[in-house]
């Protein structure tokens, strides 16, 4: 992250010194763009993350840093408190092993596009908020239901890495964290995903799961799974 960071604090440093009205200006311009091309107001945030984003590409209406580095698996830290409670699936997500991968893979704009791509692969296996759910516990048990399918067991967690090593009676998985706009990502290695998906699929009759595969060897260091968010 080194890069994005130098990035930010150089911006930070010409803002405060008031070097040049017209470098302000033109940063200016790049910050406060909406999706829909009007310009808001400019403030240091709406620059800088107008900046990071004509870097790494747009992600939509959430075109700031916490956004894109959220795309990076442990670059945005979440604690293991953030864990605990119950948690609704909203939609795919996906997340990068690295920044370099990100950046390699287009960005943000390689983000939306897995999104994209999953979105009809889940709807049509019948995933939903209504029947997949993960619970987290202080003492390391989870519990859930993956398209109605109950799952438990026990869990180990490690910030540093955005690392989610999970247990059942039946398999073990290493998920990851990373923080979205909705609360939470989890997500897994395409093929520990397909191997979930295809339960799933196997119980709906669908077997079209070919769009797991494609992603993973279209970008490099894909990690691919749900957006999930805190029970109310």
């Amino acid at each position: 992250m080194k890069k994005i960071y130098t990035t930010v604090l150089a911006l930070v440093m010409l803002m405060a010194s008031g070097c040049s009205t017209g470098l302000l200006g033109g940063l200016g311009g790049l910050g406060g763009e909406t999706g829909n091309g009007t310009t808001t107001g400019g403030g240091l945030g709406d620059i800088l993350g107008g900046v990071l984003g004509s870097v790494l590409g747009t992600l939509g209406s959430q075109n700031t840093i916490d956004g894109l580095l959220g795309l990076v698996i442990g670059s945005v830290k979440v604690q293991e408190s953030e864990l605990y409670g119950q948690w609704y699936y909203t939609g795919p997500t996906c997340a990068f092993t690295s920044e370099n991968l990100l950046a390699k893979a287009g960005g943000a704009v390689a983000a939306e596009n897995c999104k994209e791509k999953l979105l009809p692969v889940y709807n049509g296996i019948g995933i939903s908020a209504q029947n997949t759910q993960f619970q987290f516990t202080q003492d390391h048990q989870f519990a859930g239901n993956f398209r109605g399918i109950p799952l438990s067991g026990t869990y180990t967690y490690d910030p540093s890495t955005g690392t989610l090593k999970l247990k059942t009676m039946l398999f073990s998985t290493n998920a990851y964290i990373t923080r979205t706009s909705s609360g939470l990502g989890l997500t897994f290695e395409s093929k520990s995903l397909l191997k979930v998906l295809q339960v799933a699929a196997a119980m709906s009759g669908n077997s079209t799961l070919q769009t797991i595969g494609d992603l993973s060897k279209q970008y490099e260091g894909v990690r691919l799974g749900f957006d999930m968010a805190p029970a109310r």
